[in-house]
């Protein structure tokens, strides 16, 4: 029998699940979610098209169009129809979004650190050379017919 800890999608998954829930534990305390955090931290300043923060962010529209919602309703961003293009439209962060991303910013500051505060440089360059084979792989897997 293969042991779960030595497939490598169980593990990713079993560790994002793990930063996701820390995150969401976080982010209640401000009556946010780990989805309306990773938002917030992609929207640029000069704002982003809604069409590329989905892809940014590795979610689907559905899910986007929720939490996009969810975060007007709570004032954090704004809409505004692209002035060369009308059919596009731009998100902005308002004053509270803004706040919102320092809070979002220093929680994944803080993970991190507190990461690297435990592995040396060797092991976190071999670390993202796993995860560039995991993403060349699923990459490859795709592409075959």
């Amino acid at each position: 029998m293969i042991n779960k800890k030595h497939i490598i999608d169980f593990r990713i998954r079993w560790a994002w699940h793990s930063i996701s829930r820390l995150y969401n534990d976080r982010a209640k305390k401000h009556d946010a979610t780990t989805s309306t955090g990773f938002a917030i931290l992609n929207i640029e300043k000069n704002g982003i098209l809604s069409t590329h923060l989905g892809p940014k962010m590795g979610m689907e529209s559905r899910s986007l169009t929720r939490s996009l919602k969810s975060m007007l309703d709570r004032k954090l961003i704004r809409k505004k129809t692209d002035p060369k293009d009308k059919r596009k439209v731009r998100i902005y962060l308002t004053k509270k979004g803004i706040e919102y991303r320092k809070i979002a910013s220093e929680n994944v500051k803080v993970f991190n650190q507190r990461v690297f505060s435990k592995i040396s440089q060797e092991e976190l360059d071999a670390f993202y050379k796993v995860l560039d084979a995991v993403d060349q792989s699923i990459e490859e897997l795709k592409n075959e017919k």
